[in-house]
């Protein structure tokens, strides 16, 4: 069980992180603790795995990077060894296994979009499969909130404003924008004055490391900076990803439905593979377990006008979870 101070930290700070001189101070108050006891708090759920990272999470395309979904079918004999293979290349920023024929998805995740076809043809190369590329095409929602009840138990909330997002029109990053990237990518300093660290390990001096943080945030580079909740860690272990065949004049309607169900936290548009693969409409659907998530399918099936062809490849292993990774 999490104590009561890091069950809260967790529900208020997945996102929203003031850009202050003084961050952590500004989050104790709002929690009604201490700066001293809140920076213990987050140490002590990094190292016990409740939390993955804290800092900024950046949007690999809206830096005019390349991002896509990726999957293999993989043979079970063969199965550990691949991981290692796919896991081995830095642009892997994502991989799960998920109970399916195609059993292995991974996200990659460049600075330039020429070289996800690279990796693609490396990890080919390097495991003897078939690679199924499936890059985003339409992005009809994107957002996972968790929320921690006093007993420790876990489960996705509505956000507020769930409307229809729109891409961000990707912006070009310049050198200095780079390396305060490659400083956070991994998460902030865990310090009074964080930007102060993060200013040495750039060149840059910490009002400028803040006013730069602001302008990624505002031009969706940065997605959101807090918490990455290991939702498996917590308790949330009911995770499918939903796939739809829906004709491609009605995708856009559909996918705007889904994006709006409170258990979904991404919805995209993305090619399909025929006759293999026949889905055009994925949505990431979150439970406590399986059940809740076979029951929140069935609410989402009655939101639609009519029934579409679809699956739910339930995801049973987190084989590497890192986000974007830029070369220092």
């Amino acid at each position: 069980m999490l104590d009561d101070l890091s069950r809260r930290f967790i529900n208020r700070w997945q996102g929203g992180m003031p850009l202050d001189p003084r961050p952590y101070a500004v989050m104790a108050e709002r929690l009604g603790c201490d700066e001293d006891s809140l920076l213990r708090c987050i140490r002590a759920l990094l190292e016990n795995g409740w939390i993955s990272r804290f800092g900024p999470f950046y949007d690999a395309s809206a830096m005019g990077g390349g991002l896509t979904l990726a999957a293999l079918s993989v043979p079970e004999e063969r199965f550990d060894a691949v991981t290692a293979r796919v896991n081995a290349h830095p642009q892997v920023a994502h991989n799960y296994r998920r109970d399916h024929r195609l059993n292995m998805w991974f996200v990659i995740a460049t600075e330039h979009p020429e070289e996800v076809a690279d990796v693609l043809r490396a990890i080919e190369t390097d495991t003897g499969l078939r690679v199924y590329d499936c890059p985003k095409q339409r992005e009809f929602y994107i957002g996972l909130q968790l929320h921690i009840d006093e007993q420790g138990r876990v489960d996705t909330v509505a956000l507020d404003q769930r409307a229809l997002r729109v891409d961000t029109e990707a912006t070009a990053i310049d050198a200095d924008e780079r390396r305060l990237i490659a400083a956070t990518q991994g998460g902030l300093p865990l310090e009074i004055d964080p930007w102060s660290a993060v200013a040495r390990s750039t060149g840059l001096d910490a009002g400028e490391v803040l006013e730069r943080l602001r302008s990624l945030l505002e031009r969706g580079i940065i997605r959101r900076i807090g918490a990455a909740p290991n939702h498996y860690r917590l308790g949330l272990r009911g995770n499918g990803m939903t796939v739809w065949d829906v004709p491609d004049d009605e995708v856009e309607a559909v996918g705007r439905i889904l994006g709006r169900m409170d258990c979904v936290s991404h919805c995209y548009q993305r090619p399909r593979h025929r006759p293999d693969w026949p889905y055009n409409l994925f949505a990431m659907v979150h439970g406590p377990d399986r059940d809740a998530v076979r029951r929140r399918l069935a609410r989402i099936e009655a939101a639609l006008d009519r029934s579409y062809p679809h699956e739910v490849l339930f995801s049973s292993a987190i084989l590497k979870k890192t986000g974007l990774r830029l070369a220092a």
